[in-house]
C-alpha cells in the first residue's frame, strides 16, 4: 500500500470528470443505477467546482482591495 495521501482533483480535471458524466447520461445508455450514481458524483463534482470558484473569488477581491477595510465589489455576469 501506499503511504502517500491522494490529492484532491484540480478544478480543470473535476470539470473535465463532470462534462463526461454528463455525456455519457445525455446518450441515454445508462441503466438507472448508473445513472444515479453518475448523478451523484456529478453532484459532489459540481460542488467541489463550486467551493473551487468561490475560494478563487475570495483571493481575487483579497488582492485587488486598496486597503483592508475596503468594501468588496460582486462581479458582473455579463461576460
Amino acid at each position: 500500500m501506499s503511504s502517500k495521501k491522494k490529492q484532491a482533483p484540480t478544478f480543470e480535471e473535476s470539470l473535465a470528470e463532470l462534462e463526461a458524466l454528463v455525456e455519457r447520461m445525455e446518450a441515454g445508455d445508462l441503466s438507472l443505477e448508473e445513472s444515479l450514481s453518475a448523478f451523484e458524483r456529478g453532484i459532489g463534482l459540481t460542488r467541489s467546482c463550486q467551493e473551487a470558484l468561490q475560494a478563487a473569488e475570495q483571493k481575487v477581491e483579497m488582492l485587488t482591495s486598496r486597503a483592508a477595510d475596503a468594501p468588496t465589489e460582486p462581479f458582473s455576469d455579463d461576460a
